[in-house]
């Protein structure tokens, strides 16, 4: 869901950067950003530019993941490498809690989950170290059994 407050605070975070790195500020850098923060999915770089070709958008598949590294480093967008795959997967993390993922092996559709337990696992590890915990990733592989399940594709 597209919230209009969050693209403002992300584009605000954008523009800093922008300013601060003496970069331009391109139509095609904040169509990026909105089409990231407008996406509830795990998407590929590619498929995102290609959205933009159907659209008639241009920009070029250089400027798509460009942009989204300068995202993955201002925090704006997570980038993830499911089951050994090759290719990155990106999702919008301003404003999003902490989540994990179940991930089916057939069609690689990707499923978000919360559960408590988690944080208090991770309260616990970061007392016994003496360490803040940043930030986790958990991964869990399984098949989806469902009648829906997007095999091959």
């Amino acid at each position: 869901m597209f919230e209009q407050n969050h693209y403002r605070e992300v584009k605000a975070i954008l523009d800093a950067k922008i300013e601060e790195l003496g970069l331009r500020k391109t139509v095609e850098r904040y169509k990026i950003l909105e089409e990231v923060y407008k996406r509830d999915d795990h998407f590929e770089a590619d498929e995102l530019y290609f959205a933009f070709v159907e659209r008639n958008f241009s920009v070029s598949k250089s400027t798509v993941y460009n942009t989204l590294d300068l995202l993955v480093e201002l925090g704006l967008v997570n980038k993830r490498q499911f089951n050994g795959s090759h290719a990155a997967r990106y999702e919008k993390s301003f404003g999003r809690k902490q989540h994990s993922h179940l991930i089916c092996v057939d069609c690689n559709r990707v499923f978000e989950f919360c559960d408590p337990r988690l944080q208090a696992i991770q309260d616990s590890i970061s007392q016994f170290y003496q360490m803040p915990i940043i930030e986790h990733s958990l991964i869990i592989y399984g098949q989806c059994q469902r009648e829906n399940c997007q095999k091959n594709g």
